[in-house]
């Protein structure tokens, strides 16, 4: 096991186990609506944008226990715009990380019920977490910087432009203005609020958010590059689908050889940006090693 596979564990074990104790199951009185939360909540995954945050966190000197609620509450968003994202008036997918979708297990009705009380809950969490923090001007920044990537200008501002885009012959430019919004901008919250959460100064803000803007783009066009070529068993999602959604897609718009080199440069102005820092920012610069490298390495 390398040092970032040790790391990436670790977290993922206090995440989850956070999670879990966010919505907790009462076994005498079964809650089918709290099954079908835990289940794509619960249900595997990365965990990419809430390591991310914690990562950031560490990175600044911040108390890793502090930014857990908000490393939680930015993983309920991410796990609702997913269950949202795969019901059939969007991109109608049977298969996540390896099993079906939401809406195929609990139906389209209570899947989107479940996403709804997701997105609330993480704001719920978030709220909660401001008013115990003792610097509540940065804890409401870092809330402000969450619901500005969700939001229309940001993840659903994006999926909207995705949808509209779909079938149209993608340029450069749209596929950029899709991705920075739709993917881009939840990890680059992830990045600024876990900084903010830990006490980053303006330099140090000024660096990660130049390395999460890298990251969040990087982390996109390696989404794509795995659809186009990887099977599912790797990436637990039905393959193939942009290209028969027609969607735009960096791969589209360059081809696979340019998509890849694109996301390399990404990564190594990820890494430049955050050169200053020292070792306490490893695990960012091991983890936009990861997040290109599985797509564009292998």
């Amino acid at each position: 096991m390398t040092a970032l596979d040790a790391y990436l564990h670790g977290r993922r074990e206090r995440i989850d186990a956070a999670l879990a104790d966010y919505f907790p199951l009462d076994p005498p009185h079964p809650h089918r609506l709290i099954e079908a939360v835990r289940y794509t909540l619960l249900g595997g995954g990365k965990r990419i944008r809430p390591i991310l945050l914690l990562a950031a966190c560490e990175a600044v000197g911040g108390d890793v226990a502090r930014a857990l609620p908000y490393a939680c509450a930015i993983e309920m968003i991410h796990s609702y715009s997913l269950i949202h994202d795969d019901l059939p008036a969007m991109d109608d997918d049977a298969l996540r990380r390896g099993r079906p979708t939401s809406h195929m297990v609990f139906g389209e009705g209570l899947a989107i019920l479940a996403g709804d009380a997701l997105l609330t809950e993480a704001f719920h969490l978030l709220a909660r977490s401001a008013e115990q923090n003792p610097e509540p001007q940065r804890a409401l920044r870092a809330m402000r910087e969450i619901a500005d990537a969700a939001g229309a200008h940001g993840m659903v501002g994006g999926q909207a432009a995705d949808i509209a885009a779909q079938g149209v012959e993608p340029d450069l430019a749209l596929v950029e203005f899709i991705h920075v919004r739709k993917t881009g901008a939840l990890l680059l919250a992830a990045v600024r609020a876990g900084a903010l959460i830990g006490g980053a100064d303006d330099a140090a803000l000024k660096s990660l958010t130049r390395y999460g803007e890298c990251l969040g783009l990087a982390f996109q066009i390696a989404d794509d590059i795995l659809d186009a070529e990887a099977p599912p068993s790797l990436t637990g999602k039905t393959g193939g689908r942009d290209g028969l959604l027609h969607k735009a897609t960096f791969p589209a718009a360059l081809g696979l050889p340019a998509a890849k080199q694109r996301a390399r440069e990404l990564r190594e102005q990820a890494l430049d940006a955050v050169s200053a820092c020292d070792a306490r920012a490893e695990p960012l610069r091991d983890l936009v090693r990861f997040v290109v490298g599985r797509a564009c390495e292998s």
